[in-house]
């Protein structure tokens, strides 16, 4: 069967060669379902690939191709724009300053890609920040690195699960510093990146749950300094007076009940707590990163390089499948 050409173009990168990423990457692109929900193209070194079909006794087609509109999308067939940057005998689970400088690379082509347009999402396998700085670029991460090759001033993370979809409003800073950085414009935006990414990906009037910051959403200036009714309920009002149906300022804990029980699409959540904890125990197993605000989904697996079995043919390529299912679900269909 071959992939139709109304399926989104998905940017795959390799990720940290000396990592298990070939080895996630080539399982999980030969999977029955993934030519049913995407055409992906990975970018990387084919070499590698070929020594990670190897590594799991996998029969596969490795062809190199110089962009998407070269592909074809085939049973058994994997596309790769072959940037050829590792050594053929790269050490498998070892730092490496050149595996870096190469993942940070295979990133760059696809925020290319993804800037022109050729491509409809990105599908991140694992870098290592150490080896990634080892090799000159001083990014904490995907999610700064893409937000810099694309110039977007501001992402969100969205982590979804089968059960449940949550928008943060601040992630990786420390809970006072978030309380004070949390302002009704900021509120605005990323609800509105998550109304649009929840739009994209086919629910076209999403209901969605905005979390307060304090218990109970503060109850009334019972808890707290007015937080909700000064940070959060101004950016609702806007919101909603121009036909987005978010709701709240809600408890987190009665927010993520409704939501585990289909009743909200999308939560937003006000800090990385907030929203962490009840998706790892409502479906992290399923859960995949995702980045808001690019000029496509961003989505990666939940897992590092796991340098310690790398090389062994023994990583599980559960996580790639789940992200490449997320990034076709959540991207647009290729403009025709």
């Amino acid at each position: 069967m071959n992939a139709p050409p109304t399926l989104p173009l998905i940017a795959v990168t390799m990720g940290d060669g000396a990592g298990i990423g070939p080895e996630v990457i080539v399982p999980a692109l030969l999977g029955q379902d993934t030519l049913r929900r995407c055409r992906p193209v990975v970018i990387g070194d084919a070499e590698r690939l070929r020594q990670a079909a190897r590594l799991g006794n996998l029969a596969c087609e490795i062809v190199p191709v110089s962009g998407p509109e070269q592909a074809e999308f085939t049973p058994g067939r994997i596309n790769v724009i072959d940037l050829g940057l590792l050594p053929a005998d790269l050490p498998w689970g070892q730092l490496s300053a050149v595996a870096g400088d190469a993942a940070y690379q295979y990133v760059r082509v696809a925020a290319e890609l993804a800037m022109s347009g050729a491509v409809q999402g990105i599908c991140t396998a694992p870098l290592n920040k150490e080896a990634l700085h080892a090799g000159g670029h001083l990014f904490p991460g995907h999610t700064e690195l893409l937000a810099h090759l694309t110039g977007v001033d501001e992402v969100s993370m969205m982590l979804a699960t089968p059960t449940v979809k949550v928008i943060h409003v601040t992630t990786h800073i420390g809970l006072i510093d978030a309380v004070n950085r949390i302002e009704p414009g900021l509120v605005e935006r990323t609800v509105r990146r998550g109304h649009e990414a929840m739009v994209r990906a086919g629910t076209p009037r999403p209901v969605i749950g905005v979390c307060g910051i304090n218990p109970h959403a503060g109850e009334n200036g019972l808890f707290g300094y007015g937080e909700e009714e000064e940070k959060i309920v101004p950016a609702l009002e806007v919101l909603r007076a121009e036909g987005i149906d978010a709701r709240g300022p809600l408890p987190a804990d009665t927010a993520f009940f409704l939501a585990g029980r289909g009743d909200y699409d999308l939560i937003v959540a006000m800090y990385h707590d907030q929203g962490h904890g009840p998706v790892k125990v409502l479906g992290l197993e399923a859960g995949v990163n995702l980045t808001v605000g690019l000029p496509v989904i961003r989505t990666s697996v939940d897992h590092g390089t796991a340098f310690d079995i790398a090389g062994t043919g023994k990583a599980d390529p559960g996580s790639m499948i789940e992200a490449l299912r997320q990034a076709a679900e959540m991207s647009s269909a290729p403009a025709r």
